[in-house]
């Protein structure tokens, strides 16, 4: 039961972030530049890969898709750990996958964001760890 309320917490957090994210890239103006300027500059320039698109745009497209994969991670390994708790467990591929995606979003976090969302994630990262070693010390892999 223990793994289980870790593994939704990680869940949880993801999911918050996720979702705290996403409001934040289509509604209000936290995700903006404080200067309008670079605003207008993005809006104007497009990057070298096409000229099918501004920077402004796809800065906003990368924001949102972001938020949808942290939703996406969030809902399946909570669902997974309400729902289907010892196949999640017991599937060494499942725990490894949930544990390298967080594990990339704290690096990028550490490099690339700021204080909240990498300590967001530090916490998800770590609640997921310790499911899964109390899933291990408590039931041998069935919580």
């Amino acid at each position: 039961m223990i793994a289980r309320v870790l593994m939704a917490l990680s869940s949880s957090i993801v999911l918050a972030l996720g979702v705290l994210h996403l409001a934040y890239t289509f509604w209000g103006h936290k995700l903006t530049p404080r200067d309008p300027r670079v605003q207008v500059s993005m809006a104007r320039v497009s990057p070298v890969i096409t000229t099918e698109n501004s920077m402004w745009r796809l800065w906003v497209g990368f924001n949102g898709s972001h938020s949808m994969g942290l939703i996406l991670l969030g809902l399946i390994f909570g669902y997974l750990a309400i729902a289907h708790a010892p196949m999640l467990f017991r599937s060494w591929f499942l725990l490894a996958v949930g544990l390298a995606m967080l594990s990339g979003y704290l690096v990028l976090g550490k490099l690339y964001w700021f204080s909240v969302p990498f300590i967001g994630i530090g916490a998800s990262l770590a609640s997921y760890v310790a499911s899964i070693v109390v899933s291990r010390l408590i039931g041998g892999g069935t919580p």
